[in-house]
């Protein structure tokens, strides 16, 4: 017993001892930086994170991008990060406005800023897309098997290297590169991998399936139609709608499908929030066909986000569509839980046809209303998450408010006295 006692209490010095090991390793991978960052900048590849101590956000994304720097590691990638309250020289030169700010350095050909959601898959995805080029040729048809099983969306040309629309899309490839990944394979490889039909083809493959551009589908020119089929296309079926990545869906000029649940500290969802999810997914994955052109389906878990992008509070589960283009929005007239795929497939095609209710929109009165709620919103959050700092917040313009209403109507009171007995005094002298 004792000698298994022992054992026991080795097992475990070695255990915590391991681990703190490869805290330490793991912390190594994130190079802490100075402003002289600012010379070196052009050297090499570089992802960087700029960050202030004192930032809630930063402290929360603190151990991914430890993630990110090992996932890194063994690429030509280096990842780093600036404390730009100690170096305000970095804030000018790369126009910081806000913390955290993800910037990836590549070179001499310019920075690119990561607007997109802080995962580790995303920020790893991310830098490797920027640091090859904009164009990977693809010539084994085993590659192209693992390039399936290892991105969930990616662009492939199938031709030659030659021609307009190669020329535009080796051109919408460096647009769109930190966005997704493009490639080029011979017409002979893609042919075991994909359905298509003259050369050159363009197809892009997520997930697990393959869908190929057709300008005749697209009622304005070639260039025009290409672009806005990869600019649209490079977004899954069913996406997560985040802050981040928003005005990335805005500028597809599709409405904007929303189911809007609430997922907890955890990232998980209640099973009848879960259910109300699948059921939207499933209007477009039966209806691709006909409402993929005009709609891009995604949800959102958090309640102020769904509720900002609307100025208005809602009950969960819910459904919005948004369109992206006037800032209206659209709610069916079922309630929540008497929605059913028929009535959402129904309510689809009444918004296309517009001829169903619109809320929002641009005017200078809505504009107005945003600023108000926005504002109210963001007061509200700070009395619920601090009273004793909303308190001195609030109570020390207003006291000061006070103060000086009181001090002037007092002022004009004594002022008054004093006029008043002067007037009474010249009258006993009278």
């Amino acid at each position: 017993m004792l000698i298994s006692n022992i054992l026991t209490a080795i097992y475990s010095m070695v255990f915590i001892v391991s681990t703190i090991l490869l805290k330490d390793v793991h912390s190594s991978r994130v190079l802490e930086l100075s402003d002289g960052f600012i010379e070196m900048k052009n050297d090499g590849h570089w992802f960087i994170l700029f960050y202030a101590p004192w930032c809630g956000h930063c402290k929360r994304l603190e151990p991914i991008w430890r993630h990110v720097a090992q996932a890194l590691h063994h690429s030509d990638i280096r990842v780093g990060k600036i404390d730009c309250t100690r170096y305000k020289r970095v804030v000018s030169e790369f126009g910081l406005t806000g913390y955290p700010t993800i910037m990836f350095f590549r070179d001499r050909e310019g920075e690119f800023k990561f607007n997109s959601e802080r995962s580790t898959e995303e920020m790893v995805h991310f830098a490797k897309r920027l640091a090859r080029p904009p164009v990977q040729e693809v010539t084994d048809s085993k590659d192209i098997e693992m390039l399936k099983q290892t991105y969930k969306n990616f662009f492939m040309y199938i031709g030659k290297s030659v021609g307009h629309t190669w020329d535009l899309y080796f051109d919408l490839a460096k647009q769109y590169q930190a966005h997704s990944y493009f490639y080029i394979t011979p017409e002979i490889t893609g042919k075991q991998h994909f359905v298509f039909g003259e050369t050159p083809a363009i197809v892009v493959y997520k997930e697990e399936q393959h869908y190929s551009f057709n300008a005749e589908e697209w009622d304005m020119d070639f260039n025009t139609s290409l672009t806005q089929w990869i600019n649209t296309e490079r977004f899954d079926t069913f996406v997560k709608v985040t802050r981040s990545n928003i005005h990335h869906m805005l500028e597809t000029n599709k409405y904007l499908v929303l189911a809007l649940v609430e997922e907890n500290k955890i990232e998980k969802l209640p099973p009848h929030h879960s259910e109300f999810l699948q059921m939207v997914e499933s209007v477009i994955v039966k209806n691709r066909e006909r409402f993929h052109r005009d709609f891009q389906f995604g949800w959102i878990g958090s309640p102020d986000f769904a509720n900002s992008i609307i100025s208005s509070d809602v009950t969960l589960p819910s459904l919005i569509i948004y369109n992206s283009s006037t800032r209206h929005h659209h709610f069916p007239e079922e309630k929540p839980h008497e929605l059913s795929p028929e009535s959402i497939t129904l309510f689809l095609e009444a918004v296309r046809n517009q001829s169903v209710k619109a809320y929002g929109g641009n005017g200078v009165f809505i504009q107005m209303y945003r600023m108000y709620y926005e504002t109210k919103k963001s007061l509200v959050n700070i009395w619920v998450s601090n009273p004793a700092v909303a308190s001195v917040l609030f109570g020390l313009p207003l006291g000061f408010l006070l103060l000086i209403c009181y001090s002037t109507c007092c002022t004009d009171i004594m002022d008054a006295s004093d006029d008043d007995d002067d007037d009474v005094h010249h009258e006993k002298k009278e």
